[in-house]
């Protein structure tokens, strides 16, 4: 983990170092009893019996009900005493994979559901909900009980899952929001789910103060086999996913090379392309995993119909004639052609098409104009442009980059979309020059092992 990772993992696991003395406070101070010891032990199992989420380095587990229900009955401190025995029985189970589990990492996994769990349950403090373990004054019902445990477990989850996602974020250098949208947000029913399930129990608590919560472990255990059945599925289909992206990965490469070996005059510009494109399509504001996909792939593929130009034509150290531009122009429309064929998962066809027409309507093959030009094509036109300009050619040599960008200056408008060249201008700089990873499969997106428990569900 870099700085920013352990100073944020630092952070979390202080505060949390907090939390939990205030928990062994709580409880020093009015013991729960055995019911509670109970409880935990239950906790405990059912935390052992986990499932990995595909393509996330996290664990689910069935346990979420009994941290609930510890909150309810015994309160807060138990809740939090609770929930940090469930990591790190979690934990255990972690290392004895790994035989080897960094104390940074174990220390976070330890704090994140803790801290959760500590401001979750000031909500129901704060809804002046008390523990019903002890309890004298009138039964709480379900009414009073509904909202506040609601806002309990949206705290929990939220905090939960945010911290895990957040520190996912900055070890990849992604956006928190997206990974937790993307991986986590769906477990929030599962959080909800349980927080119902605990609100039955502390009812029949409150009549019955014996040993309620054991009735609904046959249930619990029915639905973490159901749940670890759906996830080997979706393992199994993601694999086959996989597998498929690397075969049009293979194809991808395959062609580039291709070119590069035909077109010796423009060797490397095809990684350069690509690398340019994909950031500033990042920097216009392109969130679309697969439109990035395309654009990334379209970048190496763009060249493609170059295949199909005569050598003498492609490489010729001079100045095209106009009839020689003619048949140059047709390496577009060939290109987008044999792209067409290889029936990609995303739209790549119509970027190679399109990604020598202007903005003004003057390009070709089709004379497109402004935004009828796919923006995929207007970015790749932009950025092909300035690699060719700052490459040395035969009839001429490199321009400066400065040179290069006064060009661009002068075509914005009518070559070139003035928001793409804008945008360009603004952050070619920071653009990386070196081939980046062509990962067009499904990405794991963690570097880090970081358990994030949840009550599992049947679907």
């Amino acid at each position: 983990m870099d700085f920013r990772v352990r100073v944020y993992v630092w952070c979390v696991i202080s505060l949390a170092a907090l939390a939990v003395a205030d928990a062994v406070r709580l409880v020093a101070y009015d013991f729960p009893g055995p019911k509670w010891l109970i409880l935990a032990a239950l906790t405990v199992l059912s935390g052992a019996a986990t499932v990995r989420l595909p393509n996330v380095r996290a664990e689910i587990s069935i346990s979420e009900t009994f941290v609930f229900s510890a909150v309810l009955i015994f309160g807060p401190g138990a809740g939090v005493l609770t929930v940090l025995l469930d990591a790190a029985i979690i934990n255990l189970k972690m290392a004895s994979k790994r035989k080897a589990l960094r104390l940074d990492r174990a220390l976070f996994n330890l704090a994140a559901p803790s801290l959760a769990v500590w401001l979750g349950g000031g909500v129901m403090a704060l809804a002046g909900v008390p523990p019903v373990h002890g309890w004298t004054g009138k039964p709480i019902g379900l009414q009073q009980l509904m909202a506040p445990l609601v806002g309990f477990a949206i705290v929990y989850f939220g905090i939960n899952s945010g911290l895990v996602a957040t520190a996912i974020g900055i070890a990849q250098r992604s956006s928190p929001y997206r990974i937790w949208h993307d991986h986590f947000a769906w477990l929030s029913l599962n959080y909800l789910s349980g927080a119902s399930i605990s609100s039955l129990l502390v009812v029949v608590y409150q009549t019955d103060p014996g040993w309620p919560f054991l009735a609904v472990v046959p249930l619990l255990l029915i639905l973490y086999v159901t749940f670890r059945e759906s996830m080997a599925r979706v393992a199994d289909a993601n694999h086959h996913i996989g597998e498929l992206n690397q075969l049009y990965l293979a194809t991808v490469q395959t062609l580039a090379a291709a070119i590069d070996a035909k077109d010796q005059v423009t060797h490397g510009h095809i990684k350069r392309v690509q690398n340019y494109a994909r950031e500033l399509a990042i920097a216009i504001g392109i969130k679309s995993e697969i439109q990035l996909k395309a654009i990334q792939a379209a970048a190496v593929l763009h060249d493609t119909g170059k295949i199909a130009i005569p050598e003498a034509i492609l490489n010729k150290p001079g100045p095209l004639t106009t009839d020689e531009f003619e048949v140059m122009k047709q390496h577009a429309a060939m290109g987008a052609d044999i792209i067409s064929s290889v029936n990609f998962p995303y739209p790549v066809e119509p970027i190679v098409r399109y990604h020598h027409e202007n903005w003004d309507g003057t390009g070709y093959p089709e004379g497109l104009m402004g935004t009828d030009i796919p923006i995929g094509a207007r970015i790749l036109s932009v950025v092909d442009c300035f690699d060719a300009l700052t490459s040395d050619r035969p009839y001429r040599g490199r321009l400066s980059d400065s040179e290069a960008v006064e060009i661009l200056l002068k075509r914005r408008g009518n070559m070139y979309d003035p928001l793409v060249v804008d945008t360009f201008l603004r952050v070619h700089r920071l653009m990386p020059e070196g081939p980046i990873d062509m990962n067009l499969g499904t990405a794991d997106i963690s570097n880090v092992s970081l358990p994030l428990s949840a009550q599992p569900t049947s679907n």
